[in-house]
């Protein structure tokens, strides 16, 4: 990932490079000018964080991705479950402002974990129907709990191997107006997940892949993503991949800071 995020800083570029006005326009109003501005309606979700990241308990994580570089056990501190494998506060802002402004009708969560990021979309978008696909039933759990604390109701938890839950669930959706893909971090699952997802989207649709450099793996499974036929705007942000299936304009990739 070093030697990934020095390609990535090389390449990168500001607004002054993109001459897409629509990109121009969701890059300056949604993924910078706000930066330092914190929702009031987030803060729990901050609140429960840190609980998390103090905490002293262990559960047992039932693991059907890639796993862990951090922890190989199964048996894992849940503060270092909220370290490691929940979005940071930076990322998970980002994200809700994405939501905010896109204001999707219906949502796909892949990779609840212990609820944060599903939380942060939820109060992004209340009136949205969100789907949260976990594979782990001790994290469900306590996923859940925090959305009950939240008074969260809107989100649908669907546990078991997303592999098998995905399609079965997809069948029950007319369509995806956003996807967040964070669960199975390898190129065949990725790649898999994004395609039964996309035959929900619409040109519309926003999908968005966690830890796109993550491994070689997932640079493959990045790079057959944007080079699909209907993908035609692609928003690389290091940790986060932004995908747009915009019509009547060209194929464009950029490399944003």
């Amino acid at each position: 990932m070093i030697r990934s995020y020095l390609k990535y800083l090389f390449k990168a570029q500001n607004e002054h490079a993109i001459h897409s006005p629509f990109v121009f326009d969701f890059y300056v109003n949604v993924l910078k000018n706000q930066e330092n501005k914190v929702e009031p309606s987030t803060e729990f979700i901050e609140s429960t964080r840190s609980t998390l990241l103090s905490s002293k308990q262990n559960i047992n994580v039932l693991d059907h991705g890639a796993g862990s570089r951090i922890n190989k056990s199964n048996t894992r501190k849940v503060a270092d479950v909220a370290k490691n494998a929940q979005k940071p506060k930076q990322i998970a802002q980002k994200l809700f402002r994405i939501v905010k402004f896109l204001q999707p009708k219906t949502i796909i969560d892949l990779g609840t974990s212990l609820g944060l990021t599903t939380m942060y979309f939820a109060k992004a978008a209340p009136n949205a129907k969100i789907y949260s696909f976990e594979g782990c039933p001790q994290t469900l759990k306590m996923a859940q709990k925090h959305f009950d604390e939240a008074k969260i109701e809107n989100v649908e938890t669907v546990l078991g191997n997303i592999d098998e839950s995905l399609g079965m669930q997809l069948q029950k959706v007319s369509q995806i107006d956003f996807a967040f893909f964070d669960a199975n971090h390898r190129y065949a699952p990725t790649v898999n997940y994004f395609e039964q997802c996309l035959a929900k989207s619409n040109e519309k649709s926003v999908f968005v892949f966690d830890d796109i450099h993550w491994s070689a793996e997932m640079e493959q499974a990045w790079e057959y993503i944007k080079s699909h036929p209907k993908v035609l705007i692609t928003i690389d942000l290091f940790y986060i991949g932004i995908v747009f299936f915009r019509k009547n304009q060209p194929k464009q990739h950029f490399i944003l800071r």
